[in-house]
């Protein structure tokens, strides 16, 4: 198949579209449209780096400049519309997305064990039923409060106590949530307690297969042209070798195609796209001439 070509400035119209950024950044953003927001982003980065803003509140505020931080803070530990877990870093990420992160969950369970045993963190694994015990009987903790009796390093934030490891080995296997942070530090409880039952049966998540899927469509979706790999890359779930079996047998059916996107230097380079992007209505939309401050972490810059 000859690949189509989609010009500069209809390029960059269709991805500032797609990243949210070519409307006047206007409108409610707490609640509901907050939500709608971060579902259009598929996830938000958390960063504790705060030199003019914390990442997450630059990227909304830059799409919706009503925004203010209490209402994230309200979205993800009070109505439990968000979790976190990890994408590129920890993320907030909608709540109804769960299933789809078990297939991540299951794999950086297996990951993180070696590596953390590899880091010589090799009593962690020890540690796992006495965290669990003391969420259960206590409440939400913070890594502050466990593991009292083991020795602290001030070799750097890197440097964790084996009961702090077993708290972050099993917020990413799943076996717990984080329900919130105090300033920067997470607060962990039980999956059981803060997930919805019906999103949280490994039994009925969805399988690799339709993981992967959904992953790259999602990612597509959101992207409006892409590489395999930057489609790997964008919820880093997958391997860069996935989505290209996912590219080829999508080309195959007819429901991708092959583009050439014209760069600011007047060079092509290869992508893949849906159908009919050539014709996306956003080509005809001239962004706004708003000025907008975006994060080193924005999704438009990944």
């Amino acid at each position: 198949m000859t690949p189509l070509t989609l010009g500069n400035r209809d390029a960059r119209r269709i991805f500032l579209h797609r990243h949210l950024l070519s409307d006047t950044p206007l409108g409610p953003a707490h609640g509901a449209a907050l939500l709608t927001l971060i579902e259009g982003l598929g996830f938000v980065q958390l960063d504790s780096i705060n030199t003019v803003a914390r990442a997450h509140d630059l990227i909304l505020f830059s799409r919706r400049q009503r925004y203010r931080p209490e209402a994230l803070k309200t979205l993800y530990e009070r109505d439990r519309a968000l979790f976190e877990h990890w994408t590129h870093d920890a993320s907030v990420i909608p709540m109804a997305y769960y299933p789809y992160w078990e297939m991540r969950r299951q794999r950086d369970a297996e990951r993180l064990r070696s590596r953390y045993q590899n880091w010589q963190r090799h009593d962690f694994e020890a540690r796992f039923q006495t965290v669990l015990e003391q969420i259960r009987e206590r409440g939400p903790v913070s890594s502050s409060d466990v593991g009292k009796d083991e020795p602290r390093s001030k070799g750097g934030w890197w440097d964790w106590h084996p009961s702090k490891t077993a708290l972050e080995y099993l917020w990413r296997a799943g076996a717990l949530c984080v329900v919130g942070r105090d300033g920067f530090q997470k607060r962990y409880d039980l999956t059981e307690r803060v997930i919805d039952a019906t999103l949280c049966d490994p039994i009925g998540a969805p399988d690799a297969a339709r993981t992967i899927d959904w992953c790259c469509s999602g990612a597509l979706d959101r992207l409006g042209f892409a590489t395999h790999t930057e489609i790997a890359a964008f919820w880093a779930h997958l391997t860069p070798a996935e989505a290209k079996v996912w590219v080829n047998r999508e080309l195959a059916a007819g429901r991708l195609e092959p583009l050439n996107i014209i760069g600011a230097d007047g060079t092509a380079r290869g992508a893949y796209a849906r159908p009919g992007l050539l014709n996306d209505p956003a080509i005809n939309i001239a962004p706004t001439q708003r000025l907008r401050v975006l994060s080193p972490f924005d999704p438009a810059l990944r």
